[in-house]
């Protein structure tokens, strides 16, 4: 395991260096996202991305720097909440730490691995959250009664779900992150373009791609246009 002083939540205010403080990784997640490494940091680590997926601790500290903002945004967005958020941003480093050797690297770059994590852990944590609600639902079966949706209606629908999840499971990183916040929530070409730290023209070339890559995927015998 990674020393727990390298793994700094946001919340972690007694133990936070004077440039987190700086950098203000706590507080408002409307705030800038991406972060930028300490001079010290980038003149101590040369190639920190290379280095931390040898696991070298210098560099997986300057990489903690550079992302625990982007990362903390997505988990404060997706659950809602700053503990949870922080609690959240904590697991995805230590996820990182345990598996950076298998991280892929996309342009230089963890960043869509590690909110791609992100949004993984985030989803089993919103499931069990909503364990206990989805139980109390199914009791009430007179109002779903006859507006309810059929077996074989449900069955389809979750089929084409596992279709659609299993195609975008064979993007890249960055791909699926794209996916999530574009098409599956929603999200402007802006403002995916800041969680990723990209510009407006990537973000808009790479869903191209990826759209026609998905609808190959999902229907190889009709018009891919």
């Amino acid at each position: 395991m990674v020393d727990t002083q390298m793994i700094r939540p946001p919340g972690m205010r007694a133990q936070e260096s004077s440039s987190d403080a700086a950098d203000g990784v706590h507080g408002d997640p409307g705030a800038p996202i991406i972060g930028t490494p300490s001079p010290a940091d980038a003149e101590a680590v040369a190639d920190p991305v290379t280095d931390f997926v040898s696991g070298d601790r210098r560099a997986f500290d300057t990489i903690y720097r550079t992302h625990v903002r982007a990362v903390y945004r997505y988990a404060w967005h997706m659950l809602g909440t700053e503990h949870e958020a922080e609690e959240l941003t904590q697991d995805v480093f230590v996820l990182a730490w345990e598996k950076r050797a298998k991280i892929r690297v996309v342009d230089t770059s963890v960043l869509p691995w590690l909110l791609v994590s992100c949004r993984n852990l985030g989803l089993n944590r919103i499931r069990s959250r909503n364990t206990g609600r989805a139980r109390f639902a199914e009791i009430d079966d007179e109002r779903a009664g006859p507006t309810a949706p059929s077996a074989e209606r449900v069955a389809l629908d979750a089929a084409l779900a596992a279709e659609i999840q299993a195609a975008v499971e064979e993007l890249s990183e960055l791909d699926q992150m794209l996916y999530y916040l574009c098409i599956d929530e929603g999200l402007g070409y802006d403002v995916a373009a800041r969680h990723l730290g990209t510009t407006n023209g990537v973000v808009r070339n790479r869903l191209s791609r990826l759209r026609h890559k998905l609808r190959l995927r999902l229907n190889p015998m009709g018009d891919p246009s």
